[in-house]
């Protein structure tokens, strides 16, 4: 076990590193470019959120604080970063689209359940749910997305039919990496607060956990664990949505935060890892 605080962040980074790195050699992400990368946040995070109180930001506190050079430091700023933005509103956009045809009753069958919808209408139809869940967004663009990605079906007649619950890609590379940023960062700033407060100020981190099973009960365990977490994701879903100012720009309160849960499934073949 490590014996100091520095040991032990070594030892998390060398873990997490793993799959990530795993993930930018299948994507031919080398390493150099991986390091600029990294310098860039080390820069970004150092000057906007590290600064002495009541100073300005210097660019020698960013050096010494990150370990680069001024130069560097310098030549870090002036970078243009890859930005993503597209990509995780398309996936905010089409995510929020499904909710709201699963939980919605405007747009569900009378026994339960999201109905068939015509493309275009005035009533209940795939446009209408987009422009009430996913704002100005053309509606077409929406359904092609979610066409694409096998969440939805066109029929004959011009209906669309819902095949997934939840937004996930089934293709298309950019969005999945989209999605590593988004949750991944979501999870680690999570843990980031729980390391810098107390116990009476931690947020929500659990997992469960066993690791001697066998492969029936695993089999048997995915499908429990997909479907009590997508109870429960519909459940906070539907909570959330009747307090949410875009949907329903008249409910009170001050501030503007961004909220929510988020479940993931792991599993590990510890017989081949032996």
């Amino acid at each position: 076990m490590p014996a100091t605080p520095a040991a032990a962040l070594a030892a998390a980074i060398l873990r997490l590193l793993r799959p990530l790195v795993r993930i930018c050699l299948r994507n031919g992400l080398p390493y150099g470019a991986f390091a600029e990368l990294a310098k860039t946040v080390y820069v970004e995070v150092a000057a906007g959120e590290f600064p002495l109180a009541g100073r300005k930001q210097s660019l020698s506190r960013v050096s010494v604080l990150t370990g680069l050079s001024r130069k560097e430091v310098s030549r870090v700023r002036n970078l243009a970063a890859p930005n993503d933005g597209v990509a995780v509103a398309r996936y905010n956009r089409a995510a929020r689209v499904i909710s709201g045809w699963v939980r919605d009753p405007a747009f569900g069958e009378p026994a339960g359940g999201p109905a068939r919808l015509p493309v275009e209408g005035a009533g209940a139809s795939f446009a209408t749910l987009v422009k009430h869940y996913s704002g100005d967004v053309p509606p077409r663009a929406i359904l092609d997305e979610l066409v694409r990605v096998g969440a939805v079906e066109l029929l004959n007649g011009g209906q669309v039919r819902l095949l997934a619950r939840a937004y996930l890609p089934a293709t298309g590379e950019v969005e999945k990496l989209a999605i590593l940023g988004a949750d991944t960062a979501d999870l680690i700033a999570t843990i980031d607060h729980n390391l810098r407060g107390g116990a009476e100020t931690a947020w929500l981190q659990r997992k469960v956990a066993y690791d001697n099973l066998s492969e029936e009960a695993v089999g048997r365990f995915r499908p429990l664990a997909a479907r009590r977490a997508q109870g429960l994701l519909e459940e906070l879903d539907e909570w959330l949505a009747t307090r949410d100012r875009d949907l329903h720009p008249a409910v009170a309160g001050s501030g503007h935060h961004r909220v929510g849960l988020g479940i993931y499934y792991f599993e590990d073949d510890l017989a081949k890892d032996e």
